[in-house]
């Protein structure tokens, strides 16, 4: 679907757990996320530190759809 929809000229972010099935589908901008059961946060963590890790991952993600890319790109920290 992330292809599909940057077909149309959006530019979308995938945020996942696991970035080769993302390379393998072909999204252009990926944000690799936490963990499979928790991909956007950390339940280990105390409230104000999940709220920081959740908020880095947000911005990352929106840094990265404002990146121009020219093929596949993963957006390490």
């Amino acid at each position: 679907m992330v292809k599909e929809i940057e077909r149309a000229g959006i530019p979308v972010v995938h945020v996942c757990t696991v970035v080769p099935i993302s390379l393998t589908v072909g999204a252009n901008r990926i944000v690799p996320a936490i963990a499979i059961p928790h991909p956007l946060g950390n339940p280990q963590l105390d409230e104000k530190e999940e709220k920081k890790l959740r908020r880095k991952l947000v911005e990352k993600a929106l840094k990265a759809l404002q990146t121009e890319v020219d093929g596949q790109t993963v957006f390490e920290d």
